[in-house]
């Protein structure tokens, strides 16, 4: 930053005495011009008074410094001072043609004899003939180039602003370098830095309460898994430990055997979310992004839950219009799956559950609806959470990891999607899932 700060202040510095010198120049090089030109005015007034008493001998006693040169009316060169044998008509000359109309003429052109850039000034004569002075342009700026010392004026003013810069620079850094993020209080140094001092003080209560609220939810995460997993594990234990000890018939090792299938399995699907909840959290999901068709989705969710929605003479039905998204297949199958899974649990014998795509203001959702149990409104706002549960008793009925709806959040948040839940206790149950 301090960089940054000397390159501008410097640049602005150097800009600023870049503009100030052309200015000066341009004013000193335009005062030079205008000083030569009356120069020349005041000379050729002289000459011509000069020219009228002593005739051309007078011209040519002259030792000047400019060239002068006689113009007759028609034109031609009566005499010049550099060029005695000059044949060509000046008549066709800018500053002779406005002498010979006005009176006088001026102007700076490439001289046709000489071959360089010239100043001229003619002044018609009370004969009509017009007598012009010149003076190579080269010489004004000789002239010019005698205030040329004033340049290292510049060329030091150019160091020191670079000096001065820099140390403007550290002088507006070190009150923010000297801010001590562990004693923020009391800093009152600088007024102008109370506004900064506020907002990391902000920053860091909002830090302090993130980290809290993290540890605290590691923390209720922990004990939840390490609840989910010891229940079934301790009945694995216990029934694998009564066939071990031959306290059981054959038929009943058997409903022990299928006991245990059932607990692992239901340990692993547990596993299976948290490693999806913790893959969601670390943003390492599956990246195979792909336009997806939700229509298609829902369908192939619904023929997967058919046979358990069919079990308790529950219709599943799939409405709407096939829309895609982009996103990732396998984790919108997931969200998708989570929320039908989650309506035919907790709907009743026989009710309705109904999956609906569609597009509304331009953006892509899915709904899911069933007339279940629904969520009373005091706890709709928690059933995100891991391991969050309404009824414990009727959850461990139906079973499920009470990780479901945590993958729905964290899948719409993965492809910047918004959920949304309407419910109604012993009306039913609605999420939706709105793709931007």
């Amino acid at each position: 930053m301090t960089k940054k700060i000397f390159i501008h202040s410097f640049l602005l510095g150097t800009l600023v005495l870049i503009l100030c010198s052309a200015i000066f120049f341009g004013i000193q090089y335009r005062e030079t011009l205008d000083e030569t030109y009356d120069a020349l005015k005041g000379e050729a007034k002289y000459a011509a008074s000069g020219m009228a008493h002593g005739g051309l001998e007078y011209l040519k006693s002259l030792e000047d410094i400019n060239r002068i040169t006689w113009i007759d009316r028609d034109g031609s060169v009566l005499y010049d001072s550099e060029y005695p044998d000059l044949d060509r008509n000046q008549a066709e000359f800018p500053e002779v043609r406005e002498a010979f109309e006005i009176g006088e003429g001026q102007g700076i052109r490439l001289s046709q004899s000489g071959g360089q850039s010239t100043l001229y000034y003619a002044f018609r004569c009370a004969d009509d003939t017009v007598l012009r002075l010149s003076r190579p342009l080269s010489r004004v700026q000789a002239a010019f180039h005698s205030i040329s010392p004033v340049l290292w004026v510049f060329v030091l003013v150019f160091l020191i602003s670079g000096v001065i810069s820099f140390r403007v620079a550290n002088q507006i850094l070190k009150p923010v370098n000297d801010i001590n993020l562990e004693h923020l209080d009391g800093y009152n140094s600088y007024p102008e830095l109370r506004p900064l001092i506020d907002k990391l003080q902000e920053q860091k209560l909002t830090i302090r309460e993130q980290s809290e609220s993290r540890e605290q939810l590691r923390r209720e995460f922990s004990a939840n898994v390490s609840h989910e997993l010891k229940t079934p594990l301790t009945s694995i234990s216990g029934f694998a430990e009564l066939i071990r000890e031959g306290m059981c018939s054959k038929d009943k090792a058997r409903e022990f055997a299928g006991d245990i299938q059932k607990e692992a399995q239901r340990m692993i699907v547990l596993i299976d979310d948290i490693i999806k909840l913790s893959r969601l959290d670390e943003e390492s999901a599956p990246q195979e992004w792909e336009q997806v068709d939700l229509y298609e989705v829902a369908e192939d969710v619904v023929d997967s839950l058919r046979s358990q929605a069919n079990d308790r003479k529950i219709i599943v039905l799939v409405e709407g219009t096939h829309e895609s998204v982009r996103g990732v297949w396998q984790l919108i199958h997931e969200m998708i799956y989570n929320l039908c899974d989650n309506a035919i649990k907790y709907d009743h014998d026989g009710g309705n559950v109904n999956v609906r795509i569609g597009r509304e203001e331009g953006k892509v959702f899915v709904t899911v609806a069933d007339d279940g149990i629904g969520i009373p409104k005091d706890q709709q706002a928690r059933v995100f959470e891991r391991f969050y549960r309404v009824d414990k008793s009727h959850s461990k009925k139906v079973g499920g990891t009470g990780l479901g709806l945590s993958i729905v959040k964290h899948g719409a948040q993965f492809h910047d999607a918004e959920v949304f839940l309407k419910s109604k206790p012993g009306e039913g149950t609605e999420v939706k899932i709105v793709f931007g």
